[in-house]
């Protein structure tokens, strides 16, 4: 039996090129705009877990990168020594009790290394554990919010002239990602535009990132939508996804597939939406929801009630996910545009990628094969750049 003897959290930066914040002063979510000739500093963190008998496993954070994540991920990481990191199950009901304080966005990247570990220890990828039968994903071009600064999406036609780009290069689907102003007349306008750029034949989605100010003006951004033949409506308004009844009474409104939940967390919350009328999709994400295991039990629940899920964001984790799962549709290259970088960390020595360069000609993404995760991750180049480390034994 392998016994966990050692857990390291190591946060560190990169340098990202033509990205900055703007008149924001801080990192949040998806508050970057394209700025020409600027250097991002990006915060992310990797976790690497060891084992008696020199087994290995890790992880390196895409979304969850903020230090609210990265201090509890330091306050879960002393509870996995001396458990079998087979325990799973086990471990994850310990950790969901030791962050029933918080909302256990340190979770998950614990959990996804304990996949990668056991993996590697079998020599089986993540992707056959969860018996994964696709090789490739269709992938959907998800872009970066609109900016008023001169520059990537600053207009309706930006979005526009980029949706027809995304469609020519091959991307099966579009996902929308208005301003941060919550004006309801430009969303609804951008939609539109990018409906009439790219036809028929491409699938667009629109999320507001809870930006529109009230219920009323998601209605209004929503009937647009089922204009424009979206394929799904997410997290419209200020509720950030988390009223229950607020996404029921716009729901019932229209036509268009409402997804809610990516920020509620885990099986629980995200079962009484589906049991109220909710929503049409849940949001998953393994670095949200308290890892791959979180997002087995979230997904199983949906397939048995008939409902379909989507993985958000990107990752190696969310990529095995996908390949197993029957009711989802796209894979997430988020966040892209215009000359603009997807701000994922640049830690592969493998080849794997999250940046447009890799998409196939076929508009897919590949499923990594390999042991564990299939990935290998640059901790030299993680170390070199590293801002501490936060390192427990047994």
């Amino acid at each position: 039996m392998s016994t966990i003897s050692r857990v390291e959290v190591i946060p560190f930066t990169f340098a990202v090129h033509d990205l900055g914040l703007g008149t924001h002063r801080a990192m949040g979510v998806s508050n970057l705009h394209y700025e020409k000739g600027a250097s991002l500093s990006v915060m992310r963190y990797a976790v690497r877990i060891g084992t008696d008998d020199g087994l290995s496993g890790a992880y390196v954070s895409h979304w969850v990168g903020t230090q609210a994540a990265l201090g509890q991920t330091i306050m879960l990481a002393p509870h996995l020594l001396g458990r079998n990191p087979e325990h799973r199950e086990a471990i994850y009901d310990d950790l969901k009790r030791e962050t029933r304080a918080y909302d256990g966005m340190g979770h998950g990247v614990l959990d996804i290394a304990l996949w990668d570990l056991v993996g590697r220890k079998y020599g089986i990828s993540v992707g056959a554990m969860l018996g994964a039968y696709r090789t490739r994903l269709p992938t959907y071009a998800s872009t970066h919010h609109g900016q008023d600064e001169p520059g990537g999406l600053d207009s309706i036609d930006a979005f526009a002239s980029y949706a027809k780009a995304c469609q020519a290069r091959g991307y099966p689907a579009f996902k929308i990602h208005g301003w941060h102003d919550g004006d309801k007349r430009r969303e609804a306008a951008v939609v539109l535009a990018v409906r009439k750029a790219v036809g028929d034949s491409m699938e667009i989605m629109v999320d507001p990132g809870c930006e529109l100010r009230t219920w009323a003006d998601a209605l209004y951004v929503g009937r647009a939508c089922d204009e424009a033949d979206c394929f799904w409506y997410e997290d419209p308004y200020r509720d950030s996804g988390l009223s229950v009844d607020g996404s029921r009474r716009l729901r019932e409104k229209l036509k268009t597939p409402l997804m809610v939940s990516e920020h509620v967390r885990g099986p629980e919350q995200k079962a009484s939406f589906a049991i109220a009328g909710a929503c049409d999709l849940f949001h998953v994400d393994p670095e949200y929801d308290r890892g791959i295991t979180g997002v087995l039990k979230i997904n199983h629940f949906a397939e048995s009630i008939g409902m379909d899920i989507q993985v958000h964001a990107c990752g190696p984790a969310h990529r095995a996910i996908i390949a197993a799962s029957r009711n989802t549709h796209f894979y997430e290259l988020a966040l892209v545009g215009p000359g603009m970088p997807n701000l994922v960390p640049p830690v592969y020595t493998c080849g794997y990628s999250d940046q447009e360069e890799a998409l196939g000609s076929d508009g897919t993404m590949p499923v990594p094969g390999g042991p564990g995760l299939g990935v290998a991750y640059d901790f030299d180049f993680i170390l070199k750049h590293a801002t501490g480390m936060h390192d427990f034994k047994l």
